[in-house]
């Protein structure tokens, strides 16, 4: 800020004596004894300024406070400096005369390391392969030190042939689509519900790299029910507009029907061509959707794996929607490979398998991950039991006293009638209906549909409603078995529910859990732990534990990052 001071000098001409004073204005202010009103130009403008204060780590890497809380004593830790070692809890110790909280972790030789609050960002949570205990360090020698430098230098290794096979699959021409026009603009206006943050975010990451001229591979993380679905109807939507076919890919008859009727009523007002082929239909129907696609005039097909077969031709594909990737195997996804070296490649998915996960979390795919709820949504209380005649009745009949459904999932298709005749026998006045993958498919269509039309109280039925099936007014959900499951397996089935502001609950029936293999107890105390909204993404870093890491591009990582832990390797 600087003052003049205007004096009339010998000669009478005006000298400008100047006082600088070091001082910032952030508003304007009034002199009433000159008159004089300053305005900033922050203010004529109405621009402000942001601080941005530079910080030395990334947040999302440091050791938050709600993690702490989460660490129990015994669990390894890992800290950038000094190694591997045991947390052992909080404990207040005096500083330079003041008392402070501190993490204590223990070392090799009962060596003791208290690390203040404010250096957390210094420690993560180790994360390797479970059931391999990590080597502890020492504190004081150079083990550590030198195995951060071997480290480096194969994560450099394997950073130099993620490289290689980035810059190889940017190199490829692939088109570029068009910015929005008034028909993408109008379909986003359409949609009855607000965008969450992140779910505007994630379109935005999705178009952005569509309108790139590099093929987009890019992996939608969000949890069950929180709007993938709407993310995947503006892509293949963006790719009609461009004049491109949408290809939709999804793991299950039921899933492919339902997509089929959800994407239908969003873009039933607009000039698009909706089809889709799974086993309810005849061969003659498969063949002549076929022919359509390959003529230009189907514009968005939906299917199950019959859409990777040879005799499926599209005439002008612009974009490959892969919806729950995990649920494919390795030999579908050899043949998604080749179609997607050229083609835009979106992938949804609540709880993506470790080796996607990793590659993610190391960079070599795009990531994008909605945590967001929708408004009004609740938890799903979930419970792990034995099975218990008494507790099935009394659920299944607080459900369907509020006016709700139930699904009970019993997964062996052979003793499924029998399971309905049980439950028959327990709530008599109820209407009961069945279902399983191996039904005729008009039959299975039919159940189906009329569940969702209310005409059943219940739906017995293998895991086929899994994924992606939305029915708002089924609000629990039993599992029999639930310890022959995957981890994954029960988050989507438990994520069945809740799909409405009602609440929900997830009954899991399993023997005794002191009678169980190790795995199978960590994967249901999982869930149990880990039943708030949006904790798809926590649920997939604990698999990502529990099954470890496995390979990327060759069998020789896996063991350092046993010996230094996953997270660690991430803040390299």
């Amino acid at each position: 800020m600087i003052f003049t001071d205007l004096a009339a000098g010998p000669g009478g001409k005006a000298e400008i004596n100047v006082i600088p004073i070091p001082t910032s204005i952030h508003e304007g202010f009034i002199d009433d004894d000159l008159k004089v009103v300053c305005y900033t130009d922050h203010q004529i403008f109405q621009r402000y300024h942001k601080y941005k204060v530079k910080q030395a780590f990334s947040k999302n890497k440091a050791l938050t406070l709600k993690t702490l809380r989460e660490l129990q004593p015994g669990d390894y830790v890992t800290h950038i400096d000094h190694g591997v070692g045991v947390y052992s809890g909080l404990q207040k110790i005096e500083a330079n005369g003041r008392m402070q909280e501190a993490v204590r972790i223990q070392y090799k030789d009962g060596d003791l390391l208290y690390v203040n609050i404010s250096s957390l960002h210094k420690i993560g949570k180790y994360s390797g392969k479970e059931g391999t205990v990590p080597k502890m360090n020492k504190l004081g020698s150079d083990v550590w030190n030198k195995l951060k430098d071997k480290t480096r230098r194969q994560v450099k290794d394997i950073a130099t042939d993620l490289i290689k096979l980035y810059a190889q699959r940017k190199s490829q021409e692939g088109f570029a689509h068009a910015p929005d026009n008034y028909l993408q603009t109008e379909l986003e206006a359409s949609f009855i519900y607000e965008d969450t943050p992140d779910q505007g975010k994630a379109t935005e990451d999705v178009k952005r790299d569509m309108e790139k001229p590099s093929p987009m591979d890019r992996l939608v993380c969000g949890d069950v029910g929180f709007g993938k679905t709407e993310i995947a109807i503006r892509a293949a939507f963006k790719s009609v507009c461009d004049g491109k076919q949408a290809a939709v890919l999804v793991p299950t008859t039921i899933l492919a029907y339902q997509h089929y009727k959800t994407f239908g009523d969003r873009l039933k007002d607009f000039p698009v061509t909706v089809d889709f082929i799974n086993r309810f239909k005849s061969a003659k129907e498969k063949k002549e959707t076929m022919e359509k696609v390959a003529e230009g005039k189907i514009d968005i097909i939906i299917g199950t794996h019959a859409l990777l077969n040879k005799q499926v031709k599209f005439k002008d594909l612009g974009i490959m929607i892969i919806d729950e990737e995990q649920k494919f195997g390795v030999a579908a996804k050899e043949k998604l490979k080749q179609l997607r070296t050229t083609v835009d490649s979106l992938t949804l998915t609540a709880t993506p398998i470790p080796r996607t996960l990793q590659f993610s979390l190391m960079g070599a795919r795009d990531l994008s991950i909605i945590n967001t709820p929708p408004p009004n949504r609740q938890p799903i209380q979930t419970e792990v039991m034995v099975f218990n005649e008494d507790a099935i009745r009394d659920s299944i009949y607080y459900e369907t006293e509020r006016g709700g459904q139930v699904f009970f999932i019993h997964n062996r298709v052979n003793g499924l009638a029998e399971m309905k005749g049980f439950i028959q026998g327990l709530c008599p006045d109820l209407s009961i209906a069945y279902a399983h993958g191996q039904m005729d498919g008009d039959d299975l269509e039919d159940t189906i549909l009329d569940f969702m039309d209310k005409k059943y109280d219940v739906l017995v039925c293998t895991n086929i409603v899994e994924s992606g099936v939305d029915i708002p007014n089924v609000n629990t959900i039993i599992i029999n078995n639930a310890h022959q499951f995957g981890l994954s397996d029960l988050h989507q089935l438990r994520g069945r529910v809740g799909r409405s502001n009602k609440k929900a609950f997830c009954y899991l029936f399993a023997p005794p859990l002191s009678t169980l293999p190790a795995d199978s107890r960590k994967r249901l105390s999982t869930l149990e732990q880990y039943s708030e909204l949006g904790s798809g993404f926590q649920i997939a870093m604990r698999d990502l534990d529990i099954r470890g890491a496995g390979n990327m591009l060759g069998g020789e990582q896996s063991g350092f990052i046993a010996e230094i832990g996953l997270k660690c390797i991430i803040k390299f």
